[in-house]
């Protein structure tokens, strides 16, 4: 017995304000910046929703000229002025300051983003209202990993992209601006429940903790060896087996409460590996549930497509002998079973171990899951959202996704902006700046990278054709989500041309939430292929003619602004000036009458010029001005006595279109010969 009316009414007065802190998260552990340090390689936390909880949203300089999903144009929903845009400017000691994230807190910054740091000046962070900035130094010496704490490759620069994982913990608000105002960003930023206890970020915290930083940046250096297995209870299970063409094996059966901790495959040598690694269906089975929380293809799984593409990421990676490791923690409660079924057309070799221990199943953990899906040759015009993936019914949190890319033409396909949407919202908490940006890097940038949390392991080019693989990984950004999760990504391309894509999801969810990523049938499985260069019949390139007298500026070889150029590039004179002129030779086989057609580029720059074919002028000045870069129908420049050998087609500058830019710039695509009989 309770004992006195008194004593009953005080222990329901504590009972209920137990209850009332747990709800809140007031007795929830504090959050710090020292908690938040360990979660930066901590994949286990991602097994439950957060406790103490928050939502994952995101600030950005996207185009604020995108307002309703229900007008797809250019002017509106696809809109692509995605720089110089901000909350609102505040002048601080006489000085403008332009806002670029203000939130409320308490709240942690994850991820902070630019293409351009160099333009934005001086980055100030202003924390719990304090009139003076916790944080206030040059853009660039936040991200560019050199300046304690934003310390490589906790801030690196990639690819032409830069970025801070740094975690800025705040306990009241949050507020982000720059004393420059033409740039790209992104802040990616956690909101925690209403009284959670979070100690706010200083320097002076982040120095006592100099030892922690600097072994968080080493763990990140090397994410492939950082993920942390249990100390016991460990159960190896290794494999090594032939599949049949259209058989199915298992990997491993294993029984709960348990978890995965780590998989390993390697794939024998396959007459084609890309086609391997796509044609073998990857799945995993948790419970006896009815359908695989895990289906995709085996390469696209593990972060890789087409093929074995070498690369290391906290939870997944290809080590430098083709070895495919994934660390995902994947509870189940029962029975999980590994498999691969091959539909590739021939046998494939697979080898490796699956590596589990015991682990406690509560109601509060959640599954593993990951999805595929592809679609080939889609049209970029008209622009659309392509959905990666939608979760609906339940709860989780969102962990990355992979993208593979075939792109036909070297010009840029990702120009499109990410668009999430959590929990039934009508316009998306994350609104990106461009396809690159997500994925970390900027600018279009062919230069393949590695990182703990992001990567572009493959690029074929030149410039961006051909096959492309990019991934992020939302360890510290994952975005909790309680009844659905919608992720889309514009396909916003320069060319009107057909693009394929497939996109590998992963995330966490409980037993009710479904996702819409289903299985794939055999037919699917495949790797499109893509023209090899195209180079028009009979061309002699421009990039390849001699350069006999360069009369100003400087002449190069161009690729990847124009999808259409022969060879994809062409020959570009830059900084001449009205008067200049550039003499290039041309070889001819035989000596006789021919039209002499030529292939030239426009653009917003280009100039006007007159040009001669060996003394003989070629018609009337060519205006090579165009709104935007295009490649011209081949122009007749008219009919020439040709001499065998070299012969000279002489470009002189005269002056631009009233609508150019002052560059005064030429591109010759390449020359056909058509001989006069």
């Amino acid at each position: 017995m309770w004992g006195s009316n008194g004593q009953v009414i005080r222990r329901l007065s504590l009972c209920l304000c137990a209850i009332s802190l747990a709800v809140s998260g007031w007795g929830a552990e504090s959050v710090n910046l020292e908690s938040l340090l360990k979660e930066m390689t901590d994949l286990e936390a991602l097994t439950a929703m957060p406790n103490p909880a928050y939502t994952c949203k995101q600030f950005s300089s996207y185009d604020r000229k995108s307002t309703d999903p229900a007008v797809l144009t250019d002017e509106n929903w696809f809109a692509n002025g995605d720089y110089a845009q901000h909350l609102r400017v505040e002048t601080r000691d006489g000085a403008e300051e332009w806002v670029l994230a203000d939130m409320d807190g308490p709240g942690a910054v994850v991820r902070f983003w630019s293409a351009n740091p160099n333009d934005a000046g001086i980055c100030r962070i202003y924390l719990d209202g304090a009139e003076k900035p916790a944080i206030e130094m040059p853009m660039t010496d936040l991200m560019g990993g050199e300046t304690f704490p934003f310390v490589k490759p906790i801030a690196h620069t990639l690819s032409r992209g830069w970025n801070s994982y740094l975690p800025i913990p705040y306990a009241k608000h949050c507020k982000i601006t720059a004393s420059k105002k033409g740039f790209y960003y992104q802040v990616n930023y956690r909101t925690y429940a209403p009284g959670t206890t979070v100690q706010t970020f200083s320097l002076n915290a982040a120095d006592s903790l100099r030892d922690l930083v600097n072994q968080t940046a080493k763990s990140l250096a090397e994410p492939l060896t950082a993920a942390r297995m249990p100390q016991k209870d460990l159960n190896e299970f290794k494999y090594s087996q032939t599949v049949a063409p259209d058989g199915r094996i298992e990997l491993a059966s294993l029984t709960g409460p348990a978890a995965i901790y780590s998989l390993t495959v390697k794939v024998g040598e396959a007459k084609d590996m890309a086609k391997a690694l796509r044609g073998c269906l990857f799945e995993i089975v948790f419970d006896d549930q009815k359908q695989p929380a895990v289906v995709a293809p085996l390469g696209d799984f593990f972060g890789t497509a087409p093929g074995i593409n070498s690369f290391q990421s906290l939870p997944c990676g290809v080590e430098a002998d083709g070895t495919l490791v994934a660390h995902w923690v994947m509870p189940f409660e029962k029975n999980a079973v590994v498999r691969v079924t091959n539909h590739s057309g021939a046998p494939v070799r697979v080898e490796g171990k699956v590596v589990s221990a015991k682990r406690a199943w509560t109601p509060e953990t959640l599954y593993f899951h990951a999805g595929w899906r592809q679609q080939l040759d889609i049209p970029t015009i008209p622009r659309q959202d392509w959905n990666y993936v939608t979760v609906e019914g339940g709860k989780g949190r969102f962990v990355g996704d992979m993208l593979h890319v075939a792109n036909p033409v070297v010009a840029w396909w990702g120009e499109g902006d990410e668009k999430i949407y959590v929990d039934g919202e009508k316009f998306p908490s994350h609104f990106g700046t461009g396809t690159e940006d997500y994925y970390g890097y900027a600018w279009s940038d062919s230069t393949p990278f590695t990182h703990a949390y992001h990567n572009q392991p493959r690029c074929d080019g030149p410039q961006n054709y051909g096959q492309i693989c990019v991934s992020r990984y939302h360890i510290m950004d994952n975005i909790p989500f309680t009844k659905s999760f919608k992720f889309d990504m514009e396909i916003w391309h320069w060319k009107d041309c057909k693009v394929s894509l497939a996109e590998t999801s992963f995330w966490y969810a409980d037993a009710s939430a479904q996702g819409n990523l289903k299985a794939p049938e055999a037919k699917d499985l495949v790797v499109k292929d893509l023209p090899e260069k195209m180079k028009v019949k009979g061309a002699i390139e421009g990039e390849t003619l001699h350069q006999v007298e360069v009369g100003g500026g400087k002449v190069e070889t161009q690729t990847g602004a124009v999808g259409d150029w022969s060879s994809f590039a062409q020959l570009w004179w830059q900084n001449g000036k009205p008067g200049q002129a550039l003499t290039l030779g041309f070889p001819v086989e035989k000596a006789g009458k021919y039209e002499v057609l030529a292939v030239f580029t426009k653009a917003n720059d280009y100039g006007i010029a007159q040009l001669e074919v060996n003394g003989k002028a070629a018609g009337q000045p060519m205006d090579f001005y165009n709104e935007t870069v295009m490649a011209t129908p081949p122009q007749s420049l008219g009919t020439f006595d040709l001499k065998e050998g070299e012969n000279l087609l002489k470009v002189t500058l005269t002056g631009k279109n009233p609508k150019a830019i002052d560059k005064y710039m030429v591109g010759l695509d390449y020359l056909l010969l058509k001989s006069e009989k």
